[in-house]
């Protein structure tokens, strides 16, 4: 048995999880997720960063120990990124020294991603404000990406955002694309994508990389286990 431990800030789209874990079609995998206390629900620098603080990611992991989880996953976007790519790494070891086990954040899982599907230029489509939107531009920089268009949408709060369906997403997907990307990027883990990643793909006739979908990828990269799921994109195909 594989088991993937995330922390989540709050509540909005974490029931991606067990549907992806249903998708996965691993019987022998599970993504047990703990809710981490969100504080101020707003995509602004400074709840941001007292969202992704080190105390509240802590206070979580010894639920996900018991879960039995091998490796855990900070199941958010915009609370990593916002440190910066040093701050970042420091937010994941102090997670990984807090938990005794290996540790990533869903804006690492995103420069993997691209890793994984050889693409350097992306787009991307962000629920959040603008400022937010250039904060996550810079780490995919930092990482080696050449962001060639990112659009923002000025979402302040992820409970918001967790109301939006298919249409709004193939919406934000499209609105986002750039025909010089080679794969478009959705960051919000608090938009709900996995039920709509073929959708989109079949739109936009590339590489679609969300939040929750490149989370999960990334804590199976962690436990060293790769699971061949196409419902979940072309990340998930090979």
């Amino acid at each position: 048995m594989t088991a993937i431990g995330f922390l989540y800030p709050g509540h909005s789209a974490e029931d991606d999880y067990p549907r992806m874990e249903m998708m996965l079609a691993a019987p022998d995998v599970r993504l047990p997720l703990v809710h981490t206390d969100i504080g101020t629900d707003a995509h602004r620098v400074d709840a941001l960063l007292e969202m992704g603080s080190p105390d509240r990611l802590a206070a979580g992991v010894e639920e996900l120990r018991l879960a039995g989880a091998e490796a855990v996953v900070w199941a958010c976007t915009s609370a990593s990124f916002v440190y910066g790519w040093e701050g970042a790494r420091e937010q994941v070891r102090g997670l990984a020294s807090a938990a005794g086990l290996p540790a990533s954040s869903t804006s690492f899982a995103f420069a993997g991603a691209l890793r994984e599907l050889g693409a350097t230029r992306v787009a991307v489509a962000a629920t959040y404000p603008a400022d937010v939107s250039e904060l996550f531009a810079a780490f995919l920089k930092a990482a080696g990406a050449e962001v060639v268009s990112t659009r923002a949408s000025g979402i302040i709060t992820a409970a918001e955002v967790g109301t939006w369906g298919r249409e709004e997403v193939l919406a934000l997907a499209r609105a986002g694309d750039h025909p010089d990307a080679e794969a478009v990027l959705l960051p919000d883990t608090a938009l709900h994508t996995a039920a709509h990643l073929a959708d989109l793909e079949r739109e936009l006739g590339k590489p679609v990389l969300s939040a929750n979908q490149v989370t999960v990828w990334e804590g199976l990269r962690l436990a060293e286990r790769r699971v061949r799921a196409p419902g979940l994109g072309r990340l998930f195909a090979a």
